[in-house]
């Protein structure tokens, strides 16, 4: 084992075993101090594999960075952490100003912490709630699929916040807060359906998504099949894994794919409106024209989308009812200890200028 001071200490790989410094993680790793401290700040300007190199040799050795452990001498911190996936999706603006400001009334500490799509949220959290002594945390956004043991390590209460939990752990203080998912993407293409549309396109999420895309898939599938018009998987497109999830980068890539197969089809539902605004983009620059040719619907309700041209047709989302119930029921849990009930909010389809009749 390398050597330690009695100072800049933290958690030790074992019970028993001298405490790891900041010095000892550079020395396992084979970089200066200043990597390790770009890599626990996820700071841009490293190799993601450097990145990931240090942050698996830290998580082994339980090492705690120094201002973590000052932290933790602390009894009480009234810290709320919001971690959230796309920070820069405009989706969340509003949710996370809601969260600010309800956090602040309750005199608590609004912590904002911004997750990449590689990172696991659960680890993320579970050192940030050591580091910062979190009273509590709100999941905002592409929460992955976690075994009901690993939400169990996470220590403090929790609220996952526009995406369904489907884990049945009993004894955990987390609830979820959404709307339904796959009853509103059902919803979206029931309406498609009832336009005269059969040919369906869906530019969907990464392949082995198990969060939201999962489940607009399933609501998506779950119309066709209703009206008995066969599922085409020629007709699915899938984020490339070097896009953005649910970006307008994704949604333009998919649409050309989706032009590119030659397949006939006369709708898309797209998995988000910033994807639909990315796939008229695509259509508009093959002479296309909405909805003269392709009939293209979302999900999500942004504002904007009723600005852009054609306005889209889409799922709007009760979004800052959704971060007020989130903060809601993590405030009950913290004071109660005790799980608070999940809950699903309705969708509301706004019929718009993106969509027409056929046939």
């Amino acid at each position: 084992m390398v050597g330690v001071t009695t100072d800049d200490r933290a958690g030790g790989k074992e019970a028993g075993m001298e405490e790891v410094t900041i010095k000892d993680i550079a020395r396992l790793c084979g970089v200066g101090v200043s990597t390790v401290s770009r890599a626990i700040n996820n700071h841009p300007d490293i190799n993601p594999e450097t990145r990931d190199h240090i942050l698996n040799i830290i998580k082994e050795y339980n090492y705690i960075p120094n201002n973590s452990a000052r932290n933790l001498k602390r009894t009480e911190s009234k810290t709320i952490a919001i971690l959230v996936k796309a920070i820069d999706n405009p989706f969340f603006s509003s949710m996370i100003r809601v969260f600010e400001k309800e956090i602040k009334y309750e005199r608590f500490d609004f912590f904002l912490q911004h997750i990449d799509n590689n990172q696991d949220e659960i680890e993320v959290a579970i050192g940030l709630a050591k580091e910062k002594k979190l009273m509590g945390i709100v999941f905002l956004g592409g929460f992955s699929e976690h075994s009901d043991e690993a939400l169990r390590q996470l220590k403090v209460p929790f609220v996952v916040s526009t995406v369904e939990l489907d884990n049945s752990v009993e004894d955990g203080l987390y609830s979820f807060v959404s709307v339904d998912d796959k009853k509103e993407s059902r919803r979206l293409a029931d309406y498609l359906i009832g336009l005269g549309h059969r040919r369906i396109a869906l530019l969907s999420a990464q392949k082995d998504d198990e969060s939201i895309g999962k489940l607009r898939m399933e609501g998506y599938k779950s119309a066709l099949a209703q009206h008995g018009i066969p599922l085409d998987e020629d007709l699915i497109v899938y984020t490339p894994k070097d896009c953005e999830v649910y970006s307008r980068k994704s949604g333009y890539v998919m649409m050309q794919q989706l032009m590119e197969r030659e397949k006939d089809f006369t709708a898309v539902i797209a998995i988000s409106d910033m994807v639909a605004v990315g796939a008229c983009k695509a259509a508009f620059q093959k002479g296309k024209k909405i909805p003269e040719d392709y009939s293209v619907a979302g999900f999500d309700g942004l504002p904007e989308t009723f600005y852009y041209e054609p306005s889209i047709t889409t799922i709007r989302q009760p979004l800052e009812e959704i971060a007020e119930s989130s903060i809601k029921n993590l405030f009950y849990m913290i004071r109660h200890e005790e799980k608070a009930p999940n809950k699903k909010f309705e969708g509301e389809l706004l019929k718009r200028e993106s969509t027409r009749k056929i046939g």
